[in-house]
């Protein structure tokens, strides 16, 4: 199971993962120039570990 897990996280990243995490770091930088994007860039930088390796993650909803 962990193996899949690994395999197609490897396919993910190599195919569209990177164009994903870009995007998100992109987004990052421009939010971060401004002292009210700054919880925004934030969570953007956050979601580029998610773009790269989704497979096996778990999300948690905040209450």
């Amino acid at each position: 199971n962990s193996t899949l897990k690994i395999l197609l996280n490897v396919a993910w990243m190599l195919l569209v993962g990177w164009e994903i995490a870009l995007v998100h770091l992109v987004h990052a930088v421009i939010l971060a120039i401004t002292i009210i994007g700054l919880p925004f860039a934030k969570q953007h930088l956050k979601l580029i570990v998610l773009a790269l390796f989704p497979f096996g993650r778990d999300f948690q909803p905040i209450t």
